[in-house]
């Protein structure tokens, strides 16, 4: 029997990621003929089709989705197997690879990377940020190994281990009315107001979550790409936002001319942060000693 190859599976994964196939040929190192004649032998090994290509896009058939699915399990078993062989010879040696959403790398990494270096020195630590859903993505398809997110967030399928809690605070201009509390109660934040990222990022869903806004509130003037923006926006008067405890004490903060309160509430505003991994991955011990070190530097 003819058998698909890994290879195959990864170019048909990554058209079906990127939608287009100069994109996925770039993202697997190949060249765009190659991938295109890779995705047709496996169809013809499958003998069915699985995209639909035009000019301008690329669709995957229904069949096509569901073998990528499953493409996405064997190639993550496939980079598991690998990473069993290497954990046997040394559990906190060789490499893992980390994936961190924006909203926690540029704080908790300044403090945990150094403790990483000094503790576990022959581990390469691989770090990759993007938005959740994407590391998701990556995660499931063997990309990565671990990702660091903010909770609550739907991981389905995939093993998690929060570390971390911590509270919102709110960021806003020096001259705000709020400014002269020694805290701010949820009920008092002026919504119409608020500054929030851009839709995908997940801060923007805890911080209106964590206290207890809609989901669906709108501000149509003014959103921002990064936490930096936000601030930036705050100093320049144009609106509040909400932050993470971690970001409080960072350069960034520090040296931005705001006024900062802790927000108080009965349900206590916070968001969670914890590891995630396959079900598959078999480095317990690396998984252990990387959530006590963040732990650690966020204490």
């Amino acid at each position: 029997m003819n058998l698909p190859t890994l290879r195959q599976l990864q170019y048909l994964t990554a058209v079906i990621e990127h939608k287009h196939f100069g994109q996925a040929a770039q993202h697997c190192f190949v060249t765009q003929s190659t991938l295109s004649a890779g995705i047709q032998d496996l169809e013809s090994i499958l003998g069915t089709t699985l995209l639909e290509r035009t000019n301008r896009k690329v669709i995957p058939t229904s069949i096509g989705i569901e073998i990528s699915a499953r493409a996405q399990h064997i190639l993550s078993l496939s980079s598991d197997m690998v990473d069993i062989a290497k954990s046997e010879q040394s559990p906190l040696t060789g490499r893992v690879r980390v994936g961190l959403i924006p909203s926690i790398s540029p704080f908790l990494l300044p403090k945990a990377l150094k403790s990483i270096r000094k503790e576990l020195p022959d581990l390469e630590v691989i770090l990759v940020e993007d938005q959740s859903e994407r590391l998701l993505n990556k995660l499931r398809t063997g990309d990565l190994d671990i990702a660091v997110l903010a909770f609550p967030f739907d991981v389905s399928g995939l093993d998690y281990k929060i570390f971390a809690d911590e509270q919102f605070w709110l960021a806003m201009p020096n001259s705000h009315r709020l400014a002269a509390e020694d805290y701010v109660q949820t009920s008092q934040l002026p919504v119409d107001e608020l500054l929030l990222l851009s839709e995908g990022h997940c801060l923007r869903e805890h911080a209106l979550s964590a206290c207890q806004l809609p989901t669906t509130l709108q501000r149509t003037s003014v959103q921002g790409t990064s936490l930096y923006t936000l601030i930036e926006m705050v100093a320049s008067g144009l609106g509040i936002t909400l932050i993470p405890e971690m970001a409080i004490n960072s350069d960034m903060i520090q040296h931005a001319d705001i006024t900062l309160r802790k927000l108080a509430s009965s349900s206590k505003p916070m968001r969670e942060i914890g590891l995630v991994w396959r079900p598959s991955y078999s480095r317990q011990t690396t998984l252990d000693s990387l959530s006590t070190l963040f732990a650690k530097a966020l204490a």
